[in-house]
């Protein structure tokens, strides 16, 4: 592996750090796991489709919840049971947006995301939302393609937002012919995860390489989005996208336990103009330090 720039080494040190001495973690699953779709038929069927709604929290965790479920049997021969899927990260990462109020409409002009509307709509305006897509919808539907969810390519459909709707494919040959590259990655991953042959650290690789690509594409669709934040929050999304790529280089291994963790470093709020790391009262000396770092990263 190549040398990481120092930063990149402080940042991962970081997230290690949380790790020291975790064994028994209470409940690492991200929130309404247990209520989310674990399976297709968990969702409705329209003229031979199944039909999912991507902008509803527990539609969207559904898929991944599918997801990390059907590549289980893959990873049997490489890890000790599925909480080492490195797919993990996904849903978690997700998790952390819905419990943060991320997926919300970020400028209340509705109550899409808001316990005083509706709590499990996800706002096409939140620039989280938009990016996350990226990251459900693709690996979901390149998933779907590669064989690894035993259903034909034509058998999922996605719903569309209400606006703004040709930013987002919606089912695998649009996803194909939209973002070749992406899928392509995607795609990639899923082959080598088919084959009993790969190492756990070649799937991180191949893992990594499709993330970077998705985050890629949608930061340049959705750059306007961060308009609708404090500036706190947008320097946070920006930092957060080059932090990723430094994850990836150290081929940080995105198991549950390990995601659930570094994650205790993310901050638990939207940012309000005002905070300044590491000078945030509410914010714990970790989650301080992690905003400090990343922006040092940018």
């Amino acid at each position: 592996m190549a040398l990481l720039p120092p930063w990149t080494c402080v940042l991962v040190a970081c997230f290690s750090a949380s790790l020291a001495g975790t064994s028994d973690v209470p409940d690492p699953y991200p929130p309404l796991w247990k209520m989310s779709a674990g399976q297709f038929s968990d969702y409705r069927v329209e003229n031979g489709k199944y039909i999912i709604d991507p902008w509803v929290y527990n539609e969207r965790m559904g898929m991944y919840k599918i997801l990390v479920n059907k590549t289980a049997s893959y990873f049997e021969n490489i890890v000790a049971n599925n909480d080492q899927n490195i797919l993990w990260g996904l849903p978690l990462q997700h998790g952390w947006q819905y419990r943060t109020g991320r997926l919300a409409d970020p400028r209340q002009r509705k109550g899409c995301g808001y316990e005083s509307g509706d709590p499990l709509c996800i706002s096409v305006d939140s620039w989280w939302a938009d990016m996350n897509y990226f990251l459900s919808a693709l690996p979901f539907l390149a998933a779907v393609d590669s064989g690894v969810m035993g259903i034909s390519s034509d058998q999922v459909m996605l719903l569309p937002p209400p606006k703004d709707q040709t930013k987002f494919c919606l089912n695998v040959s649009s996803c194909l012919s939209s973002f070749p590259e992406t899928m392509s990655k995607w795609n990639t991953f899923y082959q080598h995860l088919q084959d009993p042959s790969s190492s756990f650290e070649n799937l991180l690789k191949y893992l990594w390489a499709a993330h970077v690509s998705s985050l890629d594409y949608a930061s340049r669709i959705f750059e306007d989005r961060l308009e609708y934040y404090s500036k706190p929050e947008a320097d946070f999304g920006r930092n957060w996208c080059v932090a990723v790529e430094y994850l990836a280089a150290s081929l940080f291994p995105t198991t549950l336990v390990r995601t659930y963790e570094y994650q205790k470093g993310l901050p638990p709020r939207m940012l309000v103009n005002g905070d300044r790391a590491p000078f945030i009262r509410d914010f714990t000396v970790f989650q301080n330090t992690v905003l400090l770092v990343l922006s040092f990263l940018s």
